[in-house]
Parts: C-alpha cells; structure tokens; sequence
C-alpha cells in the first residue's frame, strides 16, 4: 500500500515527442534537464529516444554523464559549465560541451588535451536574453579562437545555438529580432570559416509555433512532458505526470476552528477536515497555502491554511471522505482533477516549476508504459 506518489505516464511523453517530431524537418533535442523536470531523466530519456529524439539536452556535465553511464549512446549536450570542473571526462564521454566566452573555450581545449580527442563544441551566442551566450561584440573573436582550435584539432565546432526570451508569444517582436540577430551570427560564424552541422533556437514554444526558428535542430523541453509553453493553447499535448496521495486522518471540528500554523484559515461551520500527507519537503509550494485546488472524494478543494512541510489540510464540508481515500493535487486533468497549471495560476508561477518541484526523494515515482 502506498501513501504517496508522483505517477509518471512514459506513453503520454512518447506521444508528445512523437507529436512534436512530425512538426518539424529538423532534428529533436528532447531536454531532460533538472531530473527530466521533475519526471525521472534516465526513464523519459528511453522514452523520448525511443519515440523519435535524436539528442538529449541537460544543463549540467553531471546529468550528461549519468546519461553515459546508465548506457546511452545519443548525441548529449550539456550546456552549464562552471570554471575548473573536470571537463575531460564529457569530452572522453563523447559529451557536446558549450562555450560561450574565450575562458570556456580554453577549458573545452585543455580538456581536449588531457583527453587526447577533440572536444565537440556548440558556441552560443547571446541575441537577446541577456543570460549565456557571447555579444555580438565579442562574437567574432570567440569565433576566431574557434577556428583557430579547430584547425589546431583540439575542437570540432558542432553547433551555434542561441535562447528565445518571448517564443510563449509567438507574435513578440523579439523572437523577430532575435531571430535577425542569430542571423547576423550565422553570417560571421561562416566568414570565420565556421560552418558546423547545427544551428539552433527553438525551444518548446518554438517548435510549436515558429517553423522559422527550426534550423537544424530543436529544443523542446516542457512541451515533451505534455505542458503547454503557451498560454491558453494546448497543442494535442498530453501531461504525463500526476501528484496524489492518501488521506492520512479525518476529523470533525466546530465552526471557527483555526487550521494549521498561525490559523490563517478558519471554518466557517461544522466541518470534516482530511489531512494529505504531503507538503513543501515533497514539493508542494508553501505559496499554494489557502489557494492550492485538490480533488477529494469527487470534488474540488482548496488547502485550509498553511502548507506544512509534510502535510496539507482540506475542509471538506459534510462530504464522507475517510482515511485511505486518494487526493489527487494535479494531473491531466482528464477525470476533472486540478492540472500543474491549475495550480501555477492558483500560485502565480508556471507549469514548469510545479512539476520541477515533484522531483524530490522522498515520494517514489511510479512509472506507466515502462521505458526498455
């Protein structure tokens, strides 16, 4: 028997790679970056690659490396490279490996050196976001110390790449100018005698709304996982992951009875109140205190009062419900339970960090449709 668990659907994410490769000619980075957002990386790693990526995405040289190590061959690009840390082993790895300053050109060619093959690079340029990437002032020299090592063959320069800031709205002038500035960047790239196999921009909004920013490859991320990037839009996708746990204790109290720290909430009559063993260590934002929608017993609740850390309360009202009973917090959405945008509008944040944050170690997650 269990008393919570995060359910993982690995078909729903086949199906949303699937969806998201007919739409494009170019190649598929599925992004499985902070713990698949919260969905498991190695098992929606299998998942995606068997329903048509071509790449896998990550932030860190850790993530990549636990990719090898659990035996997958894919291209794998790792993009969030802090000074001094033991790049030699992605480049041993096979691992692409990004750089967008001169310092972290230098790594990627002393990492070379000590792993005795070229490193595989994607230069990233900076054409709005204000976050990586090199200006377009110091893009034609990070280009030329490029080409430089390149000819030397300690580098092969396998990407150019760049972020979107506004791709949630595809209408946004700046996708417009980034998309003219990546073109500029493209063009000093070649004139440096660059002239790599990958361009790439589009991340999940993208993929799914501007063909013009497809390239050679594409980045989706939220969009595998059945998460809309677009505000009010849906795109077919179905969301794979489903938060719930069982009733632990039910009471009946008084009206005015204050519930849980500082009684911010109190009952405005008799009532049943549920306790849902689950709380901000498991991944409930504390923000969701008050206003966090949860199916119970065929309705829909609010967390009474304040989010514990390993508990919420639900007042039920005069509705049986009893210990054992399953509280779903978010889910597809198909039997009318919340959905993880429900609950980014409840809180006022995104989808992304609802289920980013249900990737902790202490509720399993339980898979469907296992990965081979």
């Amino acid at each position: 028997m269990w008393q919570a668990e995060v359910r993982v659907d690995l078909d729903a994410i086949r199906d949303n790679v699937s969806r998201l490769r007919a739409g494009t000619s170019a190649e598929l980075m599925a992004v499985v970056k902070g713990d698949a957002y919260g969905h498991g990386m190695l098992p929606v790693a299998g998942a995606a690659l068997e329903a048509g990526a071509d790449w896998l995405g990550v932030c860190t040289l850790d993530e990549a490396l636990t990719l090898r190590r659990a035996g997958i061959t894919a291209p794998v690009l790792a993009w969030l490279l802090a000074p001094g840390l033991p790049l030699h082993e992605g480049v041993t790895a096979g691992i692409d490996l990004a750089a967008a300053s001169l310092g972290q050109l230098a790594e990627l060619v002393a990492a070379a050196e000590r792993a005795g093959r070229p490193a595989r690079a994607h230069l990233k340029i900076d054409t709005g976001l204000s976050r990586g990437g090199a200006t377009l002032d110091d893009w034609p020299e990070l280009l030329d110390a490029a080409a430089k090592a390149q000819a030397d063959g300690l580098i092969e320069v396998v990407g150019l790449w760049s972020h979107l800031v506004h791709a949630d709205a595809p209408t946004h002038a700046t996708t417009d100018r980034q998309l003219a500035a990546f073109g500029e960047g493209l063009a000093l790239a070649e004139r440096a005698g660059l002239r790599p196999r990958y361009r790439h921009l589009a991340n999940s909004a993208a993929t799914l709304t501007r063909p013009d920013t497809h390239f050679d490859l594409v980045r989706p991320g939220i969009a595998m996982y059945g998460l809309s990037p677009v505000p009010g839009e849906q795109f077919g996708l179905r969301p794979a992951m489903t938060a719930r746990a069982r009733v632990t204790l039910t009471k009946r109290v008084p009206a005015g009875t204050g519930v849980s720290y500082g009684h911010t909430y109190h009952t405005e009559r008799e009532t049943t109140l549920a306790v849902v063993p689950l709380g901000y260590a498991d991944g409930v934002p504390r923000h969701a205190s008050n206003v966090g929608p949860v199916q119970l017993a065929g309705a829909r609740r609010r967390i009474a009062g304040r989010v514990c850390m390993d508990q919420i309360m639900l007042d039920c009202g005069d509705d049986p419900v009893a210990p054992g009973d399953v509280a779903t917090l978010f889910g597809s959405g198909a039997d009318g339970a919340p959905t993880a945008d429900d609950w980014a509008e409840a809180i006022g944040t995104i989808n992304y960090e609802i289920v980013t944050r249900f990737g902790g170690v202490r509720v399993p997650r339980v898979y469907d449709g296992a990965a081979s």
